[in-house]
């Protein structure tokens, strides 16, 4: 075996290196010295990021074809540690809190596992390699919606989450058993498409597809596949709940877009371009409708992610340029998610407060909160000049790109339902800055490290979509 192959892993080997770093020193360092494993943590992530984004990516394959990490698949993973980043920024007073505190080093050393999953799923080329990703992505999430041992709430969304992370799987795993069947004993991306353009009309194929679209489709919370998702959201750590909502989607749209694009192309886009139609289409409404109904905020957000996967999955329709601005849509949803999340977190660790009730007269008391509050629901909901407008714009004119009028049909209904998504988003507007009555959250301060990632949650708001260098980042990554 050729061990410089491993070279090509240079992210991967980045992130390990910092797992092992943070794992040694929380199991060898004093009581005195762990009091900065948050802050170790903090900057390290950040060089890592850094360096990820700024290293060339590279064209050659290397392990047999089963990996690569060309410069779109850099730049994914460079956008996933940017929410990363921010995830551990605004977790740093609930990390450093009594009952948190003695297992600090746990949550890190877990996040750093997840994301490593990740990228082995963004850079997989062979179905065995993506899922020894997936796996080492799922099976960590569930100790980490666990995380408060002493919150029956957080046990019961982990054993939820884990039951259906389980169940995802086999079916998927059951799928990938016919396209191995299907394809010549090959789990090879390429094999597989080779496969598929010679047997188009393959029962075995269809039915090996719609399993492997069920098992994404869960992780990706896609309707009908999300009825987990609002319960783990609710029952979860609030940090926990951030990082499911943007990093993992983020990471699992990617390799969604891959799979079909280089493995199912062909037969995706005679035979199940209408199925697609109807889960995005299903995915956006059902998300915005049960979002309506929602009073309380973690389980508003959960509705939300759902409605936003639909979007997000509309770049696999445009295939090309869609994935570059599916790319710079996860950008925009991270930092206007985690923006939103951020208040949530804030004002849970102060008041004990999750309702949208509760929100009322906010502005009186904790104005830059609200200020905050107001900008995330005003880029999620798509209202310009926030980045979320450009980001759907963006979307939106990838799709209708293809010329076909079905995909105008979609898009033109993904317009009617952002409508709806505007009504939503500004009802917690409305309760921070409008409805009458006294204030029922008191002021308070907000920590350091709570404050620099909410500034740079409203600075990518406010500038991501004005400014075009993420853009253009995206697409020189896919088409250069």
């Amino acid at each position: 075996m050729d061990y410089s192959q491993f070279g090509a892993m240079l992210p991967e080997l980045i992130i390990l290196g910092l797992f092992l770093i943070v794992f040694l020193f929380d199991t060898f360092s004093g009581d005195g010295a762990k009091r900065f494993l948050t802050p170790l943590t903090t900057v390290l992530f950040l060089l890592a990021t850094i360096a990820i984004w700024i290293i060339p990516g590279c064209d050659e394959s290397v392990f047999g074809g089963m990996y690569i990490d060309d410069n779109a698949c850099k730049a994914m993973k460079a956008i996933l540690n940017v929410g990363v980043f921010l995830v551990f920024l605004q977790s740093a007073k609930w990390v450093e809190s009594d009952e948190i505190a003695i297992r600090k080093g746990e949550f890190y050393e877990l996040i750093l596992v997840t994301l490593f999953g990740m990228y082995l799923m963004i850079s997989a080329r062979h179905f065995l390699l993506f899922i020894i990703g997936l796996e080492s992505a799922s099976l960590p999430l569930a100790a980490l919606v666990a995380f408060n041992k002493k919150h029956y709430e957080s046990h019961e969304a982990a054993i939820k989450y884990i039951l259906t992370a389980v169940f995802s799987s086999a079916i998927l795993l059951m799928g990938l058993s016919f396209v191995y069947a299907f394809s010549g004993g090959s789990l090879y991306f390429d094999d597989i498409r080779a496969n598929v353009v010679n047997g188009q009309g393959s029962g075995l194929l269809i039915v090996a597809l719609a399993f492997v679209l069920a098992g994404m489709g869960f992780k990706l919370s896609l309707v009908p596949f999300h009825l987990w998702t609002a319960d783990v959201y609710q029952g979860a750590p609030t940090a926990i709940t951030s990082y499911l909502s943007v990093i993992s989607k983020g990471a699992a749209a990617y390799a969604f877009f891959i799979i079909f694009v280089q493995a199912f192309g062909p037969l995706f886009a005679d035979m199940w371009e209408w199925m697609m139609y109807a889960v995005i289409i299903a995915t956006i409404t059902v998300g915005n409708l049960f979002a309506i109904r929602q009073r309380n905020m973690k389980r508003f957000m959960a509705f939300s992610s759902i409605s936003q996967a639909g979007y997000v999955m509309l770049g696999v329709m445009a295939g090309g340029i869609g994935l570059a601005s599916m790319m710079f849509y996860v950008f925009i949803y991270i930092v206007s998610n985690l923006c939103a999340f951020a208040v949530i977190q804030t004002i849970e660790m102060n008041t004990g407060k999750v309702s949208m009730d509760d929100y009322q007269g906010l502005h009186k008391t904790n104005p830059k909160l609200s200020f905050a509050m107001t900008l995330a629901m005003f880029s999620l909901a798509g209202i310009p000049p926030f980045a979320g407008f450009f980001s759907k714009i963006l979307m939106f004119t990838a799709v209708t790109s293809t010329g076909s009028m079905a995909l105008y049909m979609l898009v033109l209904i993904a317009l009617i339902n952002t409508i709806i998504s505007l009504y939503y988003y500004l009802l917690v507007v409305k309760a921070m800055w409008i409805t009458p009555g006294d204030a029922k959250i008191e002021a308070f301060k907000t920590n350091k490290c709570e404050k620099v990632g909410l500034c740079l949650c409203v600075l990518g708001i406010v500038f991501a979509g004005l400014v075009p260098y993420i853009y253009d980042y995206c697409v020189a990554a896919v088409l250069g």
